[in-house]
């Protein structure tokens, strides 16, 4: 496989991740979308042969992409005081604007804490982000926003103060679920290994009913690489679905489902996987299909 291939493929297993972060960040779908196709693209135009971490380093350069967008964008609202024009989404009025899925979007933040979020600087929105909402150090935000460890952490403190007492909408990890059950399936589908490594958590397991195992299925399987061979080139019949109200995943065969996964997640990761195909407990499920 050559560098363009690998290097793809290290970027498609960190696009949701991306994804998330950018829009935490943007609050924008189409912004989120548009920093992290600027991140491939310098992905490309950058020898990356000493980076060690790569999804570290497109998290990096997606945190300082919208921090310039940020930037940019206040730039813009203070020029536009006293237009009297309403300060619509960058999207809005586009053939791709999809206010529903922006909704959606914004469900799994929180609207509360997105409107929150817009009351802060660039740099404190930056640093709230990746330290509260990803885990990340200070001693590497700093450098993404121009500060010293110290002067960062301060700008995350005053961010915190801001947003204390935000109700966090109670269905705030929904749209982060179905991004990795979505990634899960392409991954599967088309046959992207190293995709569906990162996307399963090392502690990873499989199980299956007796009815799925007669379809082909192991009864249990434990460790990524297992259940990743197990699932690579196949789910052309998956589809992201509501079970009983859960997240999950419908294979369907000729209009008629024909097994369910019962996915577990840890974090940003599927943790557990259930395969059912027992036709009692089929017809006793509740499944919603996920356009």
């Amino acid at each position: 496989m050559d560098e363009k291939k690998i290097l793809a493929g290290q970027f498609e297993a960190n696009r949701a991740h991306l994804t998330a972060v950018a829009f935490r960040m943007l609050g924008s779908r189409a912004e989120a979308e548009d920093a992290v196709q600027e991140a491939w693209l310098r992905l490309n135009r950058t020898d990356v042969g000493g980076v060690d971490n790569i999804g570290g380093w497109l998290r990096t350069v997606v945190a300082r992409i919208c921090l310039d967008m940020l930037r940019s964008r206040k730039l813009r609202r203070e020029d536009a005081i006293g237009d009297g024009e309403p300060d619509l989404p960058a999207e809005a009025g586009t053939a791709s604007y999809d206010p529903g899925y922006e909704i959606a979007m914004a469900d799994s933040v929180g609207l509360a804490m997105l409107v929150v979020l817009e009351t802060l600087g660039p740099a404190e929105r930056v640093a709230f982000v990746l330290h509260d909402m990803f885990d990340l150090p200070f001693d590497d935000i700093a450098p993404i926003v121009g500060r010293t460890t110290d002067a960062t952490r301060k700008l995350a403190s005053r961010a915190r103060q801001r947003v204390q007492g935000t109700s966090v909408s109670p269905e705030a990890d929904r749209v982060r679920r179905r991004s990795v059950v979505e990634a899960f399936i392409a991954a599967s589908r088309d046959g992207n290994f190293e995709a569906l490594l990162a996307i399963l958590d090392p502690d990873v397991m499989f199980r299956a009913d007796e009815a799925a195992t007669r379809l082909g299925s192991q009864a249990e399987l434990r460790g990524p690489k297992s259940v990743a061979n197990a699932f690579n080139g196949r789910a052309r019949g998956a589809k992201p679905a509501m079970l009983d109200g859960a997240l999950g995943v419908v294979v369907e065969a000729g209009g008629r489902t024909l097994l369910v996964l019962h996915v577990t997640l840890k974090g940003d990761r599927i943790v557990g996987i259930e395969a059912v195909a027992n036709r009692e407990s089929l017809d006793g499920l509740e499944v919603m299909v996920l356009d």
